[in-house]
């Protein structure tokens, strides 16, 4: 009988990271009319093009996924759920009523909204969204033990704060076009401020999140082993949903929504390798930036000069994914 082999998880993370740099090479090379690659020009134009909209699109592209990777893998940890990720739970939906809500509270779209005030207003606006989101969903279930009831909970939430987040737009039907876009996934908004406050969320959110990954692996073997082991539960989920609420809502405000990154990422690097969660936050946060790079890329140059929402990309890709892996793995 044959047996799969695993790589081990730090050539993993080596392989991760020079996938990265290649596609950080076409995402500046990448531009409106398809592969153009302006550093073989000389002239303030084409570098003001690579500086100021491309590099930071491409930089930022790559934190808004790893953050979606790194809170896809915090939720499945925590809820010992391989299927819970930030849509399933309805913090992605929840974030973006709340951007939805300060931006119609404030009159400005989604391409307007430019400077530190404004970055920080969107990622508070997202985070409380999304907490409140996954409180509402929390409430529902009645805890995290039934996972039929989390899935059901999640979905629901998810469906009900969409429907807010299109009853906004219809209020304010002046945004409407630019909020659609906001929802339908886009990295066209992001800039140098937005690529900062991504980093520094990345930044504590992995912190955050690795401090406490031998409490989410004593949580993968039951919440009765976990206590016997003398793990604080109640400050485990507090600070994990914290987590997972901030870089969803960092994300969410930045790109707007972006199917499934949360939910694939994980399970790529579990077919990969079979690591603790203190290799497995951080190499799904590294495939999950791989994943929105390489679907922002691609987004930009299948159909140049048009351009694809990559959230509709993401959700399409990332939906065949899993009918092949229910396929492979029948229920």
């Amino acid at each position: 009988m044959s047996t799969i082999r695993y790589r081990a998880p730090a050539p993993l993370g080596l392989l991760l990271l020079a996938a990265t740099a290649v596609l950080c090479i076409g995402g500046v090379a990448v531009g409106s009319l398809g592969w153009e690659p302006l550093w073989e020009r000389a002239g303030d134009a084409s570098f003001a093009i690579l500086w100021d909209i491309r590099l930071p699109r491409t930089l930022g592209a790559w934190l808004a996924g790893a953050l979606l990777g790194l809170a896809g893998a915090v939720a499945q940890g925590l809820f010992r759920n391989p299927l819970a990720d930030p849509y399933l739970l309805g913090s992605a939906t929840g974030a973006a009523l709340g951007v939805a809500v300060l931006l119609v509270a404030i009159g400005i779209s989604p391409v307007a909204a430019s400077g530190w005030a404004a970055h920080l207003g969107l990622t508070g606006a997202g985070f409380a969204g999304a907490v409140v989101a996954v409180l509402v969903t929390l409430g529902l279930a009645k805890g995290v033990q039934h996972t039929l009831r989390l899935l059901l909970a999640g979905v629901i939430v998810s469906m009900v704060f969409g429907a807010f987040s299109a009853l906004v737009m219809f209020w304010v039907p002046d945004i409407m076009r630019s909020m659609q876009a906001f929802l339908l996934g886009t990295t066209g908004f992001l800039g140098w401020v937005s690529v900062v406050l991504l980093g520094l969320v990345f930044g504590l959110s992995l912190v955050a999140s690795i401090a406490f990954s031998r409490a989410l692996d004593a949580l993968s073997l039951g919440e009765t082993t976990a206590m016997s082991l003398g793990v604080p539960l109640v400050r485990v989920r507090v600070v994990m949903v914290s987590v997972m609420a901030l870089a969803t809502g960092a994300a969410v405000a930045q790109v707007g929504l972006i199917a499934f990154i949360g939910l694939v990422a994980p399970h790529l690097v579990r077919a990969a390798v079979k690591p603790t969660h203190r290799w497995l936050l951080p190499l799904a946060a590294l495939t999950g930036g791989v994943l929105l790079l390489a679907a922002d890329v691609l987004a930009r140059w299948l159909l140049a000069p048009q351009e694809l929402p990559v959230g509709v990309l993401t959700a399409v890709l990332g939906g065949g994914y899993l009918l092949w892996l229910m396929h492979r793995r029948p229920l």
